[in-house]
Formats: C-alpha cells, sequence, structure tokens
C-alpha cells in the first residue's frame, strides 16, 4: 500500500485486452492500491486475469461482455465481499463493488462502487431515443438503490465513467453543450441530485473547484485534441461523509491521452490520507 491509506484510480479503458499494455504502463508508474476500470469490453473467461496478477494487482472482481460495456476492479489489497448488481433489470455487466477486508490495514473496510453509466446516444430526448430513456431510467435505479441501501452511512467511494459532465466549468463550451448529450440541464441535474440528496462528496471538485477546468475525456473525433482542447469531466469519485476530510490529493492523468492506442478517457487517481 501507498504512504498514503488508500489510492483508487478510475479508467474508461475501452476494452481492457486491447489497450493492456497502457494499463501496465499505467500501473508500473503510479502504482494505485486500486484500480477500476469501464468498458472493458471482455468476457469474464477473456479478462487479461494473469496479466494482472503479474502486475501485483492478486484480487480481482470483473463482470463483462464481449465487445460492450464491462467493469472491473482490480486490487493490491484483498477483498471481504464483492457484488455485481444488475441495473434497469438489465445484466449488462455496468456495476461491479467490493468492500476491502481486515487484511488492507489502514483502508479496511471501505466498499468501492464501480458504474459505468450508459452514454445516451445522440438525441437527448427519451421519447425519440431509447438510449437516452436507459440513461434516464439507470439514473433512477441509482438513485432507489441509494435510497435503500444508505451507500454513505459508512465508508465508500463511488467512481466512474457516469457520462455526465455536471458543471459549467465540466466542459469546454457550456453554452454549445447544453443542447448535447452529457451536459444537458436534465442529465446535470438528476446527476446532482442523486450525489448531494444521497450525502456523496465529489471528490474532484472538493480539490479541484470551480471556475478550475477539470477534463477526462476528449473525443476521437478531433483531429488534434490537445490544442483544441475540447473535453468533458465524465469521469468522477465521489467519496462517503466520513472520508471527505481524509481527501489529500487528486490526480487527472492528461498525458495519457497521447500513449499509444489510448481511449478517450483518462485515468483519474484519488488519494486518501490516514
Amino acid at each position: 500500500m501507498s504512504n498514503n491509506a488508500l489510492s483508487i484510480s478510475t479508467w474508461n479503458i475501452n476494452s481492457v485486452r486491447l489497450r493492456f499494455p497502457i494499463v501496465k504502463d499505467f500501473l508500473e508508474a503510479e502504482r494505485p492500491d486500486v484500480l477500476c476500470l469501464q468498458e472493458t469490453k471482455s468476457p469474464d473467461d477473456r479478462f487479461p486475469a494473469a496479466d494482472f496478477r503479474q502486475a501485483g494487482y492478486l484480487h480481482q472482481a470483473f463482470v463483462g461482455n464481449k465487445g460492450y460495456n464491462g467493469v472491473a476492479i482490480v486490487s493490491r489489497l484483498p477483498f471481504a465481499e464483492t457484488q455485481a448488481m444488475p441495473m434497469c433489470g438489465r445484466a449488462d455487466a455496468r456495476h461491479i463493488a467490493v468492500t476491502l477486508a481486515p487484511e488492507a490495514g489502514r483502508a479496511a473496510g471501505v466498499t468501492i462502487h464501480n458504474f459505468y453509466v450508459p452514454a445516451g446516444g445522440d438525441v437527448p430526448d427519451p421519447d425519440l431515443n431509447d438510449k437516452f430513456a436507459h440513461k434516464l431510467a439507470f439514473l433512477a435505479d441509482m438513485d432507489r438503490w441509494a435510497a435503500e441501501t444508505a451507500p454513505t452511512k459508512r465508508p465508500a467511494v463511488l467512481v466512474g465513467d457516469l457520462n455526465i459532465a455536471p458543471y459549467e466549468s465540466d466542459v469546454w463550451s457550456h453554452k454549445q453543450l447544453l443542447d448535447v448529450v452529457s451536459h444537458t440541464p436534465v442529465e446535470t441535474e438528476t446527476l446532482e441530485r442523486l450525489r448531494s440528496v444521497h450525502g456523496w462528496v465529489d471528490a474532484i471538485r472538493t480539490l479541484k473547484p470551480e471556475p478550475e477546468r477539470v477534463y477526462t475525456w476528449w473525443s476521437y473525433r478531433a483531429q488534434d485534441w490537445e490544442a483544441s482542447d475540447r473535453g468533458r469531466r465524465l469521469d468522477h469519485v465521489w467519496v462517503s461523509p466520513d472520508l471527505a476530510g481524509r481527501l489529500a490529493s487528486v490526480e487527472i492523468h492528461k498525458p495519457v491521452r497521447s500513449w499509444n492506442r489510448p481511449s478517450d478517457h483518462v485515468p483519474v487517481t484519488v488519494r486518501l490520507s490516514s
């Protein structure tokens, strides 16, 4: 474990098998205690479990499908429990959770939830776009889950590609993206209500307050993504109130976007102090 009590990285990897070389490079460079991945696009029997073990991440929980979705948590710290919830009545591999075991020392008992919220398609109208309707239903399901289980009443971290950039400084142009899926008012207001009502603390914005611009995703469509810098903050880390005072640092690993065959998302690492 690092000098901090716990370090967690989250990353939409857009195919864990295709991009394992850069995942390995990231793990060697940063050595987070826990890595949470979304969009692994790997059925369970093809997940590169042996490669992660060789990299020192012996403890693993994953659920996936061939070619789409998929979430995983790999860790240098042992698990006491694991759970994968079906969302919206679908077993489509969009949630995985672990609780760290007593052997995890200062991090023991922390539950980590890893979510992959649907992107929602291109048309921000649930009557015209089934994908957008699914996204809103998924957020409603997350709200019901939180209301029923009160996850923030104990030490917990929620991470993942939530596919929504909630604040004006989470996007390159608030005005131009107001009617673009990921920054429409119905999405941003729903996500903020979900976070605040259930007591989650936005770790990134606690340590990097507005109006600082923070992006974690840059489109593949941009010819020169770095020069245009038209990003969005789609990847999030939320913590329960009892962990908020232990937030030590957050790092958006922007240089990873320029690595060989990158994802369009970059890793985000949050560190908690003792």
